[in-house]
């Protein structure tokens, strides 16, 4: 295992929990205090998952998701907070998940394999038809981009394999749970409500007319599509 974790918390037990419990996991852990540091170790040490609380010092943890927004890394945000409103801000930012303090180390364990899993699957993925290209814009499976055109757009990894399951299958219907346990895995433990954050963010990064490619289908879940079409769903 070579995964890189980066744990960023600026209360010394808890860096000291999680660090001990990852690294017997067999991953490869660095840490930072606050929000500044933490965006000066993802370049130096460039990690495959962050573990981020939210309230952090210097910069708090929503800006740094901010500024993380387009890079291919699956981010698990702690809060000590339990107010939805708290947890949906941070996946609109970009986080992939969430764990509220305090937490079970089993869990925090849980979560980590099942993001190390997908990013496993997505390098070892083999799939000749990995392009799709609708009007403008285009999708590359294997580079991970997503561009309209000609300009390239920032998907976070959820975001991205949310995108392109969609419209690799135009005319599916999924369900939430469904989308669930496919782009998050089956030991996700998060609500619906996360696809619905996550689909919100892709509809307004492709913005007014692409965003159509993805219909929702009322008391289901979604389906995508793959032309574009002038009535909006």
């Amino acid at each position: 295992m070579n995964e890189k974790i980066l744990i960023v918390d600026d209360e010394k037990s808890i860096l000291n929990v999680l660090t001990y419990a990852l690294k017997k996991e067999g991953y490869h852990i660095e840490r930072a205090y606050d929000g500044q540091e933490a965006l000066d170790k993802v370049k130096s040490f460039n990690p495959h998952i962050v573990i981020l609380d939210l309230m952090l010092p210097v910069i708090n943890g929503y800006d740094v998701c901010k500024k993380l927004e387009g890079e291919n890394i699956g981010i698990i945000m702690l809060t000590a907070k339990n107010d939805i409103v708290d947890k949906i801000l941070g996946l609109e930012l970009g986080a992939d998940d969430y764990l509220t303090k305090p937490f079970d180390i089993r869990e925090v364990i849980a979560r980590v394999k099942s993001l190390s899993r997908r990013f496993k699957k997505t390098v070892n993925e083999k799939n000749d038809n990995n392009i799709i290209d609708i009007a403008e814009l285009h999708i590359n499976q294997k580079q991970r981009t997503v561009s309209l055109k000609n300009l390239q757009l920032d998907f976070t990894p959820m975001e991205f394999d949310l995108l392109y399951l969609l419209l690799s299958n135009p005319n599916i219907v999924y369900s939430r749970d469904q989308l669930l346990n496919t782009v998050w895995g089956m030991d996700y433990i998060g609500g619906t409500r996360t696809v619905d954050t996550h689909i919100q963010r892709i509809r307004r990064k492709l913005g007014d007319n692409y965003q159509n490619l993805i219909h929702t289908i009322h008391g289901i879940g979604y389906k995508g599509v793959d032309e574009l079409l002038e009535d909006r769903n």
